[in-house]
C-alpha cells in the first residue's frame, strides 16, 4: 500500500511556472507507475502525465505535451511535475496516482487504473 502527498501548488500568472511534488510513503514505490490528472471546476477529472516505475518513459496529454514535464527520484520517493507557460485553462486541482500496472498508455489515461491517490493541490493560473 501506498500514501501520496501533494504539494507545490498555487497562484501563478500566465506563462509562469510551478512544479508540484507527488511524495509516497512505502518502501516500494519504485513499483509504481505513477500519474498526474487534474480536475477543473464542473468537468471531468482529466489525464496529464505518467511516467513508468524506473522513469525511463514518459506520456502526456496533448493540451500539456512540451510545456510539461514529469520525473521521478525513488530514492526520494517523490513525481514531479514541473509546469512551464502555464496558461489560464491550467487552473485545476492536480492530484497524483499511483498502480502497480504494466505500461499501457491506453490504460494509465484512465482514472479506473488507479488503486491510489492523493489529495491534491490547486493550481490557479491568472491571466
Amino acid at each position: 500500500q501506498v500514501h501520496l502527498v501533494e504539494s507545490g501548488g498555487g497562484l501563478v500568472q500566465a506563462g509562469g511556472s510551478l512544479r508540484l511534488s507527488c511524495t509516497a510513503s512505502g518502501r516500494t514505490f519504485k513499483t509504481y507507475v505513477v500519474s498526474w490528472f487534474r480536475q477543473a471546476p464542473g468537468k471531468e477529472r482529466e489525464f496529464v502525465a505518467t511516467i513508468s516505475q524506473s522513469g525511463g518513459i514518459s506520456y502526456y496529454a496533448d493540451s500539456v505535451k512540451g510545456r510539461f514535464t514529469i520525473s521521478r527520484d525513488n530514492a526520494m520517493n517523490t513525481v514531479y511535475l514541473q509546469m512551464n507557460s502555464l496558461k489560464p485553462e491550467d487552473t485545476a486541482v492536480y492530484s497524483c496516482a499511483a498502480d502497480m500496472s504494466s505500461w499501457s498508455t491506453k490504460l494509465l489515461v484512465r482514472t479506473t487504473s488507479y488503486d491510489y491517490w492523493g489529495q491534491g493541490t490547486q493550481v490557479t493560473v491568472s491571466s
